[in-house]
């Protein structure tokens, strides 16, 4: 037993739960806090058998540990940051003790981009687990192919989702910086994390420091659309390898099929008939994300046929267009939204998977970004592939400075304007309140947060089921 007593502040964030799974197989001592805790990640840490005090407090640092983890979402004021600052117990990043604790002596494999890289990470760790090499991975989110979001295993690869957000309260670099990766995946560079960044002339300038540390033995694996990536890539030392549509791409996608239970696709490498690909997901995004996943595999040795079986088989991650519920013909994906971009890739996936279905979004603007005007009218025109809007109140509006804030009622009514049924309801019990009388049969449910969204993924469901019960008996009467 490793005695180290190592305390993380904030440890119910995604990457923060995965890391104490890791110390605590590892054999240390683990404890954490965080504000409140909701699944998925309060039940993996609870499965683990982490404890997790709510709220933050002094008390949860008795007794003293050896070592903290400050979280990223943790600001100067947090009453457990401020007790080890005056103590001067030792504290560190997250991304910190990850370099120092688990990816030395391995081959790093960095999944990086603004949409994309929880399912794409999790695409090429499940690849390189059914070819056999024993990876380890950290992914932010449950893969559901493993059931979890990180594996300690004995081969020489780690693979690791790269976050370019920043890395914590006393380091505002990005944390993929730290992480030193042999190869990077490079799926998008848009504008995002508009709490941290400027603009995206600096989002740009984080990914080019990324491929900056890509060794010329490395490879990056790169979108073949959009200048930002074209700017970001154009730099580095090693090869690149581009993925897409054009008629320049290494790896080229074509004869793409989205079907009802399955996506089926073929890929040309170097202009040749490499292989036909397919798995259960919807989308044409997730098929940019299982070709590059392909294309890194394929560069390590791990043949196509391996490939092909392991995407056939893989699950996708929790909180991506899963489906929560069936209830009276209605269908209740989660999907998790931090970007109008990544939102009408989601709701044209489920266009294509529910052909002549009604759908409905229901958005809690809740991410850095959504909550920000920043993309105000690029959010409506993603919104508008839905046939019926929901939106929310900005998620702690108080927060965000009145000019910088989302305006919802404007974005309500340009999509009004377009012809698109749109109403903004205060919270989930409102939500659930006014809209479970109203769905219907054959009806498709797309709930878009990135939180816990007050519940709505139980509440909604559990109405659905009250008002279907409550029919039955009239209807026996």
């Amino acid at each position: 037993m490793n005695t180290k007593h190592i305390h993380l502040i904030g440890i119910c964030g995604t990457a923060m739960a995965s890391l104490a799974g890791m110390l605590a197989e590892r054999e240390f001592c683990v404890t954490g806090s965080d504000a409140a805790a909701y699944p998925p990640m309060s039940d993996f840490l609870h499965s683990l058998g982490i404890p997790v005090a709510q709220p933050f407090a002094i008390g949860n640092l008795e007794p003293k540990p050896d070592l903290v983890v400050v979280g990223n979402a943790i600001s100067r004021g947090n009453v457990e940051l401020e007790h080890v600052l005056d103590q001067r117990i030792p504290f560190c990043s997250l991304p910190q003790l990850l370099h120092d604790e688990f990816l030395r002596g391995k081959e790093v494999l960095v999944v990086a981009g603004t949409h994309g890289k929880t399912t794409t990470t999790s695409m090429l760790s499940w690849i390189f687990e059914v070819a056999g090499t024993q990876p380890s991975f950290l992914i932010g989110g449950i893969a559901e192919n493993f059931g979890r979001s990180f594996q300690l295993r004995s081969g020489k690869y780690f693979i690791l989702e790269g976050d370019e957000y920043d890395t914590a309260f006393f380091d505002k670099g990005p944390k993929f910086l730290h992480y030193f990766p042999d190869a990077v995946i490079l799926t998008s560079v848009e504008f995002d994390h508009a709490d941290i960044y400027k603009d995206l002339d600096a989002v740009e300038t984080a990914f080019k420091r990324l491929v900056n540390l890509v060794p010329r033995r490395g490879r990056i694996v790169a979108f073949d659309h959009g200048e930002s990536i074209e700017r970001s890539g154009a730099q580095a030392f090693c090869r690149v390898e581009r993925y897409c549509v054009g008629d320049h791409a290494k790896w080229r996608v074509i004869d793409l099929r989205l079907e009802k239970d399955r996506t089926v696709w073929s890929v040309l490498r170097n202009g040749a008939k490499w292989a036909e690909l397919e798995f259960p997901l919807a989308g044409e995004y997730n098929v940019w994300n299982a070709t590059a996943a392909a294309a890194l595999a394929a560069n390590y040795g791990i043949p196509a046929e391996v490939i092909q079986r392991a995407l056939r088989s893989f699950r996708s991650v929790k909180r991506r267009l899963e489906v929560k519920a069936e209830i009276n013909g209605i269908t209740i994906i989660d999907d998790f939204a931090h970007h109008p971009t990544a939102i009408a890739g989601t709701l044209n996936a489920l266009r294509a998977r529910y052909p002549g279905r009604r759908l409905w979004a229901i958005l809690e603007p809740r991410s850095n970004t959504l909550r920000r005007n920043v993309f105000q009218n690029d959010l409506a025109n993603s919104l508008a592939i839905a046939d019926e809007v929901v939106i929310a109140n900005v998620f702690k509006s108080e927060s965000i400075p009145e000019a910088e804030r989302l305006d919802v009622a404007a974005v309500a009514a340009k999509l009004i304007d377009t012809g698109c049924r749109t109403r903004v309801l205060a919270d989930a019990d409102s939500i659930v309140k006014v809209c479970a009388p109203e769905m219907r049969f054959g009806d498709v449910v797309a709930i878009l947060s990135n939180g816990g969204f007050g519940g709505i993924y139980e509440k909604l469901p559990q109405r659905l089921q009250t008002l279907t019960t409550s029919l039955q008996a009239g209807m026996q009467h």
